[in-house]
C-alpha cells in the first residue's frame, strides 16, 4: 500500500481540483445570468435550452460537492488516526481499494452490499 501521507496528499490534491472546478463552474452559470438578465427569452426553444442547462450545471455542482465531502471525510479519518477502517463494519479497508481510491470509507464488502440494497 502506498504510505498514508503520499495518500493524504493525493486526498488534498484531488480537493483542490474539485474545488477548482466547482468555482469554474458557478462562475459560469453567474454568467449564463447575467446574460440572461439583459435579454428576455425570445423563443421558448430558448428558455428550454437554458433551462436544461442550468439544470445540468447544477446536478454537477451537487456531484462536485458530494465528492468533496467524501474528500474532506477521508481527511478527517486521517487525522482522527481512522484512516484506511471502514465506516460499517470497522474493519481496514484493503489496500489496493485506498491506492484506486483514496477516499473510500468502505471495504469493498460493505461497498457492494450498499450498491446492492439501494438497488433493491
Amino acid at each position: 500500500m502506498a504510505e498514508a501521507a503520499e495518500l493524504l496528499g493525493r486526498l488534498k490534491a484531488e480537493r483542490e481540483r474539485l474545488l477548482r472546478e466547482l468555482e469554474k463552474l458557478e462562475s459560469e452559470g453567474k454568467e449564463a445570468e447575467e446574460q440572461r438578465e439583459g435579454s428576455p427569452f425570445g423563443k421558448r426553444e430558448e428558455g428550454a435550452t437554458e433551462t436544461f442547462e442550468m439544470e445540468k450545471r447544477l446536478a454537477i455542482e451537487k456531484k462536485l460537492r458530494s465528492a468533496i465531502a467524501e474528500v474532506d471525510h477521508a481527511i478527517s479519518k486521517y487525522q482522527s488516526g481512522t484512516y484506511g477502517i471502514c465506516d460499517f463494519c470497522q474493519k481496514e479497508i484493503e489496500s489496493a481499494r485506498l491506492e484506486a481510491l483514496p477516499q473510500a470509507n468502505l471495504c469493498l464488502k460493505c461497498k457492494s452490499r450498499q450498491m446492492k440494497n439501494a438497488r433493491n
